[in-house]
């Protein structure tokens, strides 16, 4: 055979293999540095390099040449997936629950009752978002399934944030948005820096995706700010009154407002497309952000890990799993809506609490419970004297979740609304900008050096607490819910004018 030579690039060094070494696998010899092995599953890779993108993507998601997970197994495998799985269980007296106190009008359960029992009942769903988004990672690749399990994670959020639309409860809907961001942003991400780095000193977060992170968040979180600097900038002239916000309130102002909103949602869409153009395929030849010099080698081997492992799942069950999993919690959060508003009316709680820290809370239930169930394991495991070994990976998917949720599923139900005439905007209260720009600016500066602790995780839970302390006494801002709502949203099929 000829001297022809496959150079790949591995962590720090090149290496060279010519077609003999290929044929026994043997070790690469690297010029400068010493052999390194490479593995079939990688030369596998290799040998698919002269392939174009869309059929190493079908090569992958229909596994050719390698072991196909059956049905039988697939769906033992997603029952067994998870001890919260029992949980289904409660799902059709949930159900029964609603529908009996629709019906009757008699409450034969009590709303707090009904609340309770979705909640319970959407928890189990949402690990099935989070084992099924796993699963199709296998078939899709790290970028494309990192995707996937991102929007599966945010489906609980945009379905009660589309739910919330269709009521047209616009002031609970922006406060809402705010409150799954700054969620996402403090309380998730702060609480698993806590947990990962209770027995290391740091943990490490990739560099380079960190910082194109800090660029996105940053736009999407001043793009709330330009409405809100534009309308605390008007001129309200000599009728300007404390307690008087009809002044500035009126259909032009409105008008102008909801045109600005939109434009702004369609940028922050086509941001959000480009910045996962670039994730997918960044410029450059075989070159990947997950093989980038200064990505952490816990990374790598779960890239590694995703290629050559097995996967649990069909890809066809899964996607079935999914499927009926999201039409279940669709109808169980509405359901849930449906319980938790009587519950805010009755035990006296301000709107913009329930939107801004009660709401998104719910959204959380299924990844708090299972956090709680694996700290109180570990604690439990350290007493009996089993080690295991710390994770040196911080998980911080929920950033990417807060950045999908500002730069996607917000100017999405601000376009939807535009469509379903429905007039939500992108002005929003000046108090929630504040705080988002403060959880974006903690945010920033705790994973600036691409690091993190358990005391930067708890600085994060802190401020998210004090976030829901202020917001308790807060009522949020007039002039806002005129400017929203106004007798200007229907729920029925009239016409909105503008």
């Amino acid at each position: 055979m000829g001297e022809k030579e496959i150079t790949l690039t591995t962590r720090h060094r090149n290496v060279r293999i010519t077609d003999e070494e290929q044929a026994d696998h043997s070790s690469a010899s690297a010029t400068g540095h010493l052999d390194t092995p490479i593995s079939p599953g990688r030369m596998s890779g290799f040998m698919d390099a002269g392939k174009s993108g869309f059929e190493r993507f079908m090569t992958r998601f229909l596994r050719k040449g390698k072991h196909k997970v059956g049905i039988i197994d697939s769906l033992k495998a997603v029952a067994l997936s998870s001890w919260v799985n029992v949980f289904v269980v409660i799902l059709p007296i949930a159900w029964a629950a609603h529908f009996s106190n629709t019906n009757n009008g008699q409450n034969v359960f009590t709303f707090p009752t009904t609340f309770a029992l979705c909640l319970l009942g959407i928890i189990p769903l949402e690990k099935l978002f989070d084992y099924g988004g796993e699963q199709m990672a296998f078939y899709l690749g790290r970028d494309i399934g990192d995707l996937v399990v991102v929007t599966l994670n945010n489906a609980v959020e945009a379905t009660l944030a589309i739910i919330l639309l269709k009521r047209c409860e616009l002031r609970l809907l922006q406060s809402t948005i705010v409150g799954v961001v700054i969620l996402h942003l403090l309380l998730i991400p702060g609480i698993s820096f806590i947990v990962g780095g209770a027995r290391v000193l740091h943990q490490d977060l990739h560099p380079h995706l960190t910082q194109l992170n800090h660029s996105l968040l940053v736009m999407g979180v001043l793009s709330l700010l330009l409405p809100a600097a534009v309308f605390n900038a008007l001129d309200r002239g000599t009728e300007a009154l404390p307690d008087n916000a009809s002044y500035i309130v009126n259909d032009s102002t409105r008008h102008t407002f909801l045109a600005v909103s939109r434009g702004l949602a369609v940028i922050l869409l086509a941001v959000y497309v480009a910045s996962r153009v670039y994730l997918h395929d960044p410029p450059g030849d075989n070159d990947t952000l997950a093989e980038h010099p200064d990505a952490p080698l816990a990374l790598l081997d779960e890239e590694e890990y995703l290629k050559h492992g097995e996967p649990e799942v069909s890809q066809w069950v899964c996607l079935g799993m999914l499927a009926i999993t999201i039409g279940l919690m669709a109808a169980t959060a509405e359901w849930l809506v449906d319980s938790i508003e009587f519950v805010r009316e009755d035990r006296g709680i301000r709107e913009e609490w329930f939107g801004l820290v009660l709401l998104p809370i719910v959204s959380f239930a299924a990844d708090g419970f299972v956090a709680i169930g694996y700290f109180l394991r570990y604690i439990f495991e350290h007493i009996l004297g089993r080690k295991t070994p710390p994770a040196t990976l911080a998980k911080a998917r929920a950033i990417d979740l807060s950045i999908q949720f500002i730069l996607f599923w917000m100017p999405f139900i601000v376009l939807l609304g535009w469509w379903t005439n429905k007039p939500i905007s992108l002005l929003f209260d000046i108090f929630e900008v504040a705080v988002l720009i403060g959880a974006m600016f903690l945010v920033n500066y705790v994973t600036a050096d691409a690091k993190t602790n358990w005391l930067e995780g708890f600085a994060m839970v802190s401020f998210y607490s004090m976030i829901a302390l202020t917001t308790w006494f807060y009522d949020g801002q007039k002039e806002m819910a005129e400017m929203l709502n106004a007798g200007r949203c229907f729920t029925n099929e009239t016409t909105v004018v503008e």
